[in-house]
């Protein structure tokens, strides 16, 4: 689909606008981006008039290439004050590209409706478990080993794939059901983003190459004014959200996404009935 000039600055413009809610959003909320710029995306794709038929999977597959480098720059950063637990990341080098590959091959077949019910249930499930928080919950005082791991891993890829997120939201959620300390969780999880995001946006451009309904400047599902525009400005604005963050309080954080995760969750429900 082409555009006029005209249309293509508008576009641009909302693009940068998503970027400096993503960014903020992301750094108070303490997570890389992708639950905030997928919901972001899907509508500035609609008010700009992109093709419902590709329009969840252009804002899930741009969110992932935006996630790249993001991640790189986080996991190397974590990597190097010794917080990532390479042995649990080591272990997912299979499990967790295995899953991105099944979500990109269901990502070229699914409908746009389907996408938005997979993204719905678990943001409104990531929203009870925020809301409903509680430091003691554990399932165990390990992670588990083989096959559970493996097994694990595959469903963090592709439930994340399909998603647009980079794991974070359900690696973190697993390693601390498991009694790891948050900050290790956090750090391991920058590396898992490594895992899922760069197979993942490869993926997803192989699953919509070629597509007439989409915008200008895309490569299959990635959409790349977007990317563009917006990793520099969420890179700018995130340190300002953390910030932000630090002169909250933690619980009132987890208050306030838990309540967006399930305004969103309620939106993309809303838009398949």
């Amino acid at each position: 689909m082409d555009l006029p000039a005209g249309e293509v600055a508008a576009f641009a413009l909302a693009v940068t606008a998503s970027g400096v809610v993503a960014g903020l959003m992301a750094g108070i909320f303490g997570i890389g981006g992708g639950a905030i710029l997928v919901p972001v995306f899907y509508q500035v794709f609609g008010l700009l008039g992109v093709d419902d038929l590709v329009r969840m999977h252009l804002s899930v597959g741009s969110s992932l290439a935006i996630i790249v480098p993001t991640s790189l720059r986080s996991c190397r950063a974590h990597f190097l004050r010794g917080a990532v637990d390479m042995k649990l990341l080591r272990s997912f080098i299979v499990a967790v590209p295995a899953g991105v590959v099944a979500a990109s091959l269901t990502a070229a077949f699914i409908s746009s409706a389907g996408l938005r019910a997979i993204f719905a249930a678990i943001l409104f499930l990531v929203g009870l478990k925020l809301l409903f928080n509680r430091r003691g919950w554990h399932i165990g005082e390990a992670v588990p080993g083989n096959p559970v791991r493996s097994l694990v891993g595959f469903l963090i890829g592709y439930l994340s794939t399909l998603m647009g997120i980079g794991g974070g939201i359900l690696n973190n959620t697993f390693m601390t059901l498991f009694g790891r300390p948050i900050h290790q969780a956090v750090a391991t999880s920058s590396g898992v983003g490594v895992l899922i995001s760069v197979p993942g946006f490869l993926g997803y451009i192989w699953a919509g190459w070629g597509l007439p309904q989409l915008p200008v400047a895309s490569t299959g599902y990635v959409n790349w004014i977007a990317v563009l525009l917006v990793i520099p400005v969420t890179l700018l604005l995130a340190p300002l959200g953390v910030r932000i963050a630090h002169a909250l309080d933690k619980r009132h954080l987890e208050i306030a996404f838990g309540l967006f995760a399930l305004f969103v969750s309620a939106r993309f429900a809303w838009s398949l009935v």
